[in-house]
Protein backbone atom coordinates (compact mmCIF):
# COMPACT_ATOMS: atom_id res chain seq x y z
CA UNK A 1 0.00 0.00 0.00
CA UNK A 2 1.28 3.25 -0.49
CA UNK A 3 0.50 6.54 1.19
CA UNK A 4 0.08 10.27 -0.63
CA UNK A 5 1.32 12.97 1.35
CA UNK A 6 -1.22 15.56 1.74
CA UNK A 7 0.36 18.89 1.06
CA UNK A 8 -1.47 22.00 1.90
CA UNK A 9 -1.18 24.57 -0.35
CA UNK A 10 0.82 28.09 0.95
CA UNK A 11 -1.04 31.06 1.07
CA UNK A 12 -0.29 34.31 -0.34
CA UNK A 13 -0.91 37.79 1.50
CA UNK A 14 -2.48 38.55 -1.58
CA UNK A 15 -5.50 35.92 -0.90
CA UNK A 16 -6.29 37.82 2.68
CA UNK A 17 -7.98 40.94 -0.02
CA UNK A 18 -10.40 41.37 -2.73
CA UNK A 19 -8.54 41.88 -6.29
CA UNK A 20 -9.79 45.05 -6.30
CA UNK A 21 -8.02 45.66 -2.81
CA UNK A 22 -5.00 44.61 -3.96
CA UNK A 23 -5.00 46.49 -7.46
CA UNK A 24 -5.55 49.68 -5.48
CA UNK A 25 -2.99 48.81 -2.85
CA UNK A 26 -0.23 47.79 -5.07
CA UNK A 27 -0.97 50.50 -7.48
CA UNK A 28 -0.33 53.32 -4.71
CA UNK A 29 2.70 51.89 -3.60
CA UNK A 30 4.40 51.54 -7.21
CA UNK A 31 3.13 55.47 -7.05
CA UNK A 32 4.18 56.37 -4.25
CA UNK A 33 7.17 54.52 -3.67
CA UNK A 34 8.56 54.88 -7.46
CA UNK A 35 8.31 51.22 -7.93
CA UNK A 36 7.66 48.86 -10.95
CA UNK A 37 4.22 47.52 -10.44
CA UNK A 38 5.52 43.73 -10.60
CA UNK A 39 7.62 44.85 -7.58
CA UNK A 40 5.21 46.77 -6.07
CA UNK A 41 3.14 43.44 -6.23
CA UNK A 42 5.35 41.67 -4.62
CA UNK A 43 6.13 44.37 -1.42
CA UNK A 44 2.41 44.33 -0.51
CA UNK A 45 1.55 40.63 -0.55
CA UNK A 46 4.46 40.04 2.00
CA UNK A 47 3.21 43.22 4.10
CA UNK A 48 -0.13 41.71 3.66
CA UNK A 49 0.71 38.22 5.21
CA UNK A 50 3.07 39.79 7.73
CA UNK A 51 0.61 42.52 9.14
CA UNK A 52 -1.85 39.22 9.10
CA UNK A 53 0.58 37.23 11.47
CA UNK A 54 1.60 40.32 13.90
CA UNK A 55 -2.11 40.63 14.15
CA UNK A 56 -3.40 37.05 14.56
CA UNK A 57 -0.59 35.67 17.16
CA UNK A 58 -0.01 39.29 18.92
CA UNK A 59 3.21 39.02 18.11
CA UNK A 60 3.52 42.17 16.57
CA UNK A 61 5.80 43.87 18.42
CA UNK A 62 8.45 41.35 18.57
CA UNK A 63 8.34 41.78 14.57
CA UNK A 64 9.35 44.12 11.87
CA UNK A 65 9.23 44.34 7.96
CA UNK A 66 12.11 44.32 6.47
CA UNK A 67 13.08 47.45 4.71
CA UNK A 68 12.03 46.09 1.24
CA UNK A 69 8.81 45.30 2.87
CA UNK A 70 8.15 48.10 4.88
CA UNK A 71 6.78 50.26 1.68
CA UNK A 72 4.04 47.99 1.94
CA UNK A 73 2.89 48.20 5.57
CA UNK A 74 3.13 52.07 4.87
CA UNK A 75 0.52 51.62 2.33
CA UNK A 76 -1.82 49.62 4.23
CA UNK A 77 -1.67 52.05 6.95
CA UNK A 78 -2.04 54.78 4.65
CA UNK A 79 -5.72 53.34 3.60
CA UNK A 80 -6.82 54.36 6.89
CA UNK A 81 -10.21 53.53 6.76
CA UNK A 82 -9.58 50.24 4.63
CA UNK A 83 -6.54 49.27 7.08
CA UNK A 84 -9.08 49.82 10.21
CA UNK A 85 -11.98 47.80 8.74
CA UNK A 86 -9.66 44.68 7.49
CA UNK A 87 -7.42 44.80 10.83
CA UNK A 88 -10.91 44.67 12.56
CA UNK A 89 -12.43 41.47 10.05
CA UNK A 90 -9.12 39.79 10.32
CA UNK A 91 -8.06 39.93 14.07
CA UNK A 92 -10.54 42.05 15.98
CA UNK A 93 -8.74 45.19 17.12
CA UNK A 94 -6.46 47.87 15.03
CA UNK A 95 -2.97 47.01 14.48
CA UNK A 96 -1.00 49.89 15.55
CA UNK A 97 2.60 50.20 13.48
CA UNK A 98 5.24 51.05 15.81
CA UNK A 99 8.19 51.66 14.04
CA UNK A 100 11.59 49.68 14.91
CA UNK A 101 13.45 49.94 12.10
CA UNK A 102 16.62 49.96 14.28
CA UNK A 103 16.16 46.48 15.51
CA UNK A 104 16.39 45.03 11.51
CA UNK A 105 18.90 42.65 11.56
CA UNK A 106 19.30 39.39 9.80
CA UNK A 107 18.66 37.50 12.67
CA UNK A 108 15.00 39.19 13.31
CA UNK A 109 14.44 39.05 9.37
CA UNK A 110 15.19 35.07 9.57
CA UNK A 111 12.84 34.54 12.72
CA UNK A 112 10.19 36.49 10.97
CA UNK A 113 10.27 34.70 7.70
CA UNK A 114 10.13 31.93 9.72
CA UNK A 115 6.90 33.08 11.47
CA UNK A 116 5.19 33.69 8.59
CA UNK A 117 6.09 30.47 6.85
CA UNK A 118 4.84 28.49 10.06
CA UNK A 119 1.58 30.00 9.60
CA UNK A 120 1.20 28.39 5.79
CA UNK A 121 2.20 31.82 4.01
CA UNK A 122 4.82 31.60 0.82
CA UNK A 123 7.53 34.07 1.84
CA UNK A 124 9.70 36.25 -0.97
CA UNK A 125 13.36 35.33 0.65
CA UNK A 126 14.46 38.56 -1.91
CA UNK A 127 12.71 41.16 -0.19
CA UNK A 128 13.56 39.67 3.57
CA UNK A 129 17.16 39.45 2.69
CA UNK A 130 17.06 36.08 3.97
CA UNK A 131 18.07 34.36 0.10
CA UNK A 132 21.77 34.78 0.23
CA UNK A 133 24.31 35.77 2.33
CA UNK A 134 24.21 39.64 2.86
CA UNK A 135 27.26 40.61 1.66
CA UNK A 136 28.51 42.59 -1.99
CA UNK A 137 28.27 42.04 -4.00
CA UNK A 138 24.95 40.04 -3.18
CA UNK A 139 23.53 42.96 -0.75
CA UNK A 140 19.96 42.76 0.67
CA UNK A 141 19.69 46.17 1.70
CA UNK A 142 18.79 45.18 5.30
CA UNK A 143 21.40 46.26 7.70
CA UNK A 144 24.78 48.14 7.60
CA UNK A 145 26.63 44.95 5.90
CA UNK A 146 26.26 47.07 2.44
Amino acid sequence: MTTTPIVTPLRTGRSLVTDTEFDTLAAFCADEYGLERTVADRIVDQALALVFVMGSTGEGTSMAPSELVDPGWHTLILHTGWYADWCQRQFGYFLHHQPNSKVRTRGLMTDVVARIRAVGFEVDERLWGTAADCNPPTCCGDGPCC
